[in-house]
């Protein structure tokens, strides 16, 4: 399979489930009302104008979204280049976590984020389906630079 069609067809899969999720939990999460799913994990509805975990809130939304659009700029040139395998899925996955929350921030302002998980009364920032796409794509990617680095440094 082509590259091109498997980036586009994993960032639009993100992209579109993001966005799914995201406006079914506006209409239907009270934001005082939030839903226990499982011991550790509830539904919320949290407006997040921050980066990840809430942070730099204070820079205000133009920033997140120059930021933001330099990043889909800079892994679009990364993926012209990239070699094929699972550096190539993580990268997708990267790329449709930020699709997904920048149409947030052009079209509400801010990210909605929703997965609250929890442990007791530690709980770790609310997110949502782009956030963990960020994030798995962002474990396979260095796992398959570690991965190919040390065949390198072996020889292989």
């Amino acid at each position: 399979m082509k590259k091109t069609p498997l980036v586009l067809l994993m960032v639009s899969f993100v992209a579109i489930l993001d966005f799914i999720t995201k406006r079914w939990i506006v209409s239907n999460i009270n934001p005082a009302e939030p839903i226990d799913i499982l011991p550790f994990l509830r539904i919320v509805l949290v407006k997040n104008t921050g980066a990840a975990f809430g942070l730099f809130a204070s820079l205000g939304n133009n920033f997140f979204l120059i930021v933001t659009f330099f990043a889909i700029i800079l892994i679009i040139i990364y993926l012209i280049s990239l070699p094929k395998g699972m550096e190539l899925v993580a990268i997708s996955l990267i790329f449709g976590g930020a699709v997904g929350n920048l149409i947030d921030r052009i079209t509400v302002g801010q990210v909605i984020d929703f997965i609250d998980f929890y442990i007791g009364n530690w709980h770790w920032p609310a997110f949502n389906v782009a956030d963990s796409a960020l994030t798995v794509g962002i474990t396979i990617f260095i796992f398959a630079n570690l991965i190919k680095h040390l065949k390198e440094s072996k020889g292989c």
